[in-house]
């Protein structure tokens, strides 16, 4: 095992309006807005303060090409897994924060896009 280099800070996602963003993905993962740490519209976040994790920030790209799944063309960029315990139940949830469902699932995942267009996984065990 090699020395750590630093450790991870946030996980930024890119898009249109980042406050509307910061706001389902606040709803889906319980997770509390970080005013002191946020800057405006423009750079809002999730989480804690740096160190704390999750911690998710979300950063305005005006010009953003989102992507399309499964599409090579304009692949996916990032995506977050997230677990849960009931997935109908989750899935029903997340549907009325914004979410779509996307082609694609496997044992123990499901495929959704954020509103912004961002992949995603509902996962269970």
């Amino acid at each position: 095992m090699t020395a750590m280099i630093g450790q991870l800070r946030s996980t930024v996602i890119d898009c249109p309006d980042p406050r509307a963003l910061a706001g389902f993905y606040a709803e889906l993962l319980g997770l509390p807005l970080i005013e002191d740490n946020s800057d405006g519209d423009d750079w809002v976040v999730l989480g804690g303060p740096p160190g704390h994790q999750p911690r998710i920030a979300f950063q305005k790209a005006l010009d953003l090409r989102a992507p399309d799944w499964p599409d090579p063309e304009r692949p996916q960029q990032f995506h977050l897994d997230v677990t849960v315990d009931d997935i109908e139940a989750a899935e029903q949830k997340a549907l009325a924060l914004g979410a779509r469902r996307l082609p694609g699932e496997g044992e123990g995942f499901r495929v959704y896009a954020d509103p912004a267009g961002h992949p995603f996984c509902l996962c269970w065990d």
